[in-house]
């Protein structure tokens, strides 16, 4: 087995705004394992709120070389615990080498990876389309030039429920809320109110990620579910979300690839919490992985290839419903662009 490291950057179509952060460019890292004529992908990107960089993420992958290229593991899972302890701390570096693995695996086996996971393509769920925050007009603008079943939107700001009313009279499809942080525990009890309203279904991460206590108030009160992000990093955050959120929202480089987000979805759904998973900014190898999980789940966020200007590969096209269309690739079904 080879390890090969590509860098590139993905540019997103107009400047992305969030409660803390506006960007429009990320870098992003491919891992590539080649192995008997396969190339299995993977990917992570830089990210500045949990101080990853691609060359930290580069450096640590190239020091790991010769014991990944001498590496023969059955399984994907069997290779992510092999690795995790070197990568403990680098969470987006095992994502990219684990779903680079699982690619791999499944395009010597022949399959694709729901197939390999004995999952069928039935009743998916169907993706968001992500608006960023700007001014109400703006925002109004962005919507009406896409045709979506839902929308998710980013509010934190002090013209929240301004932005929402100026939405929802341009259309009547559901909403969904992430305020990315961006909220007090009686801010989102009185918003959740008048969103309910507007026609929201959930609001995700409104208080910042450690806020366990705090957050307890708004399970209780919350006039609409709430969904946990930054409050449910990795597998040990699962169990905490009780009492505390309705479900949990995933990510992959977050939590380390798709192996351990298959246990932390087996977690949740023991412990009664709904599931969703996410993306960043990601493009189609990081949302062919995601797709992968898409019969396991309640919602799924997964539109960042609708969003940036150009994408590195090939995999799951995403039709202007929402739906999405599995490619005949095996693995994750990826190819890397040239």
């Amino acid at each position: 087995m080879k390890l090969h490291l590509h860098r590139f950057q993905l540019e997103t179509k107009t400047p992305f705004k969030l409660s803390r952060v506006t960007y429009n460019v990320r870098e992003l890292l491919v891992v590539e394992l080649q192995e008997n004529g396969f190339s299995g992908f993977g990917e992570a990107s830089d990210h500045s709120f949990y101080e990853v960089k691609i060359e930290e993420m580069w450096e640590v992958l190239e020091s790991l070389k010769p014991i990944i290229e001498t590496n023969k593991f059955d399984t994907p899972e069997e290779f992510w615990k092999k690795m995790n302890p070197y990568l403990k701390g680098h969470s987006f570096a095992q994502c990219a080498l684990d779903v680079a693995a699982h690619d791999l695996f499944g395009k010597k086996m022949g399959k694709p990876l729901y197939e390999l996971w004995n999952l069928k393509l039935e009743n998916l769920p169907i993706t968001d389309y992500t608006i960023g925050i700007d001014t109400p007009e703006k925002m109004v603008q962005k919507m009406q030039a896409t045709s979506w079943s839902v929308y998710k939107i980013k509010l934190g700001v002090p013209q929240d429920l301004e932005i929402m009313k100026a939405l929802r009279a341009a259309t009547d499809v559901p909403f969904r809320i992430d305020a990315n942080c961006g909220w007090t525990v009686e801010e989102t009890i009185e918003k959740s109110i008048e969103l309910k309203k507007l026609g929201v279904e959930f609001i995700e991460q409104p208080l910042r990620g450690g806020e366990f206590d705090e957050m307890k108030r708004v399970y209780e009160k919350s006039a609409l579910p709430i969904f946990a992000d930054e409050s449910c990093v990795s597998e040990s955050d699962v169990a905490k979300c009780v009492d505390r959120f309705h479900g949990i929202n995933i990510k992959l480089m977050k939590c380390g690839g798709l192996t351990p987000a298959r246990r932390m979805i087996a977690e949740a759904r023991q412990l009664g919490l709904q599931v969703m998973a996410g993306c960043m900014m990601e493009s189609s190898i990081g949302i062919s992985a995601v797709a992968q999980l898409l019969p396991l789940l309640d919602y799924i966020d997964m539109d960042s290839i609708l969003l940036i200007k150009k994408d590195i590969a090939e995999g799951v096209k995403i039709l202007e419903n929402g739906e999405v269309v599995f490619p005949k690739e095996n693995g994750i079904g990826v190819k890397l662009l040239s």
